[in-house]
């Protein structure tokens, strides 16, 4: 049974990069009551900022420590998929390299029934949110919260890798989140002074001070509460205890790829028929929930290196 019930204006669900951007910016109106429910913790561990060691936080309590099912047609195995589970969510365990996508990829979203989502739509949000350390232009910002530079410290073996592709005729791409995507570059970060700078640092700790804006960690959503077909709320587990959160204006969910999918068909919200197997209550009959996801493989070439150069000896 639900326990205490609070009323707000706006739910969030998920504090990770589109939730820390969305308490932000709703809580800068004063007349806006809203919470943030993240089921992770804080995001405190020295693990965090130092930008090395994010591997360490894998499969650890700041982790979901999903694995992707085997697919037998492809050939694939099983996958191993890093999510974050804390403030700041994947922004505060990824590796922080920063790569907006292909122009295609949002006009491809726009010309399939979405509009306002193509890349002329969305790059003044891009330029708003960034402090780009190349400073201002037509594709980049220069005044935002969030971050965003080449490596303070690269690597010897940088340099000497991009001048093989010099030395092979391919082509470099001064920036690489600018006119195009193509070409070879290093890799651009969200970090600052050598530290990572998440989600959390630049869009929700310059929030925290906000009367109006309610944060709760160690906060599982459970469901979304509707009347009719009208989501009106959450249901969350807090300290062993049931919660009920009512949301006067919206709910919305931000918990990545997995999580906000999976709360929906948890609520009843997906394929009627795979609801009723499941015995769920069918409040939207939607198939297109939990289909349909893109996944972005990374695959590595490891080598020997000669000299003491890399970070093999970091520990």
């Amino acid at each position: 049974m639900a326990g205490v019930k609070r009323t707000f204006d706006y739910i969030i669900v998920g504090a990770g990069s589109a939730g820390c951007v969305l308490a932000n910016r709703l809580s800068a109106n004063p007349a806006n009551r809203v919470l943030l429910l993240e089921a992770g913790g804080p995001d405190t561990r020295q693990e965090v900022r130092i930008p090395a060691a994010f591997t360490k936080l894998f499969k650890s309590e700041q982790d979901w420590n999903y694995t992707a099912a085997a697919d037998p047609a492809s050939g694939t195995p099983a996958q191993f998929w890093p999510r974050g589970k804390m403030l700041g969510g994947s922004s505060s365990m990824n590796a922080m390299m920063y790569v907006r996508g292909h122009r295609s990829d949002y006009d491809g979203w726009r010309d399939h029934g979405n509009p306002g989502w193509g890349y002329d739509d969305v790059l003044p949000y891009f330029r708003r949110s960034e402090q780009y350390a190349g400073g201002d232009s037509e594709f980049r910002g220069a005044d935002g919260p969030l971050h965003v530079g080449g490596l303070r410290s690269p690597n010897p073996l940088t340099n000497v890798f991009l001048a093989a592709c010099d030395q092979r005729g391919m082509a470099r791409n001064p920036d690489y989140n600018g006119a195009n995507q193509d070409g070879f570059a290093p890799t651009q970060v969200t970090q600052k002074r050598g530290r990572r700078w998440s989600a959390a640092d630049a869009f929700l700790r310059p929030a925290l001070g906000r009367p109006n804006l309610t944060i709760h960690t160690g906060a599982h959503a459970t469901r979304v509460l509707f009347e009719q077909q009208v989501a009106v709320g959450v249901e969350y587990r807090m300290n062993n205890e049931i919660v009920q959160a009512h949301a006067e204006r919206e709910v919305m969910l931000c918990g990545g790829a997995i999580n906000s999918p999976q709360l929906l068909l948890l609520s009843g919200v997906g394929p009627a028929g795979r609801l009723r197997e499941l015995g769920i209550p069918v409040v939207h009959d939607l198939p297109g929930v939990g289909q349909n996801l893109h996944d972005h493989p990374l695959f590595c070439v490891t080598y020997e290196c000669t000299r003491p150069i890399t970070l093999a000896g970091a520990e």
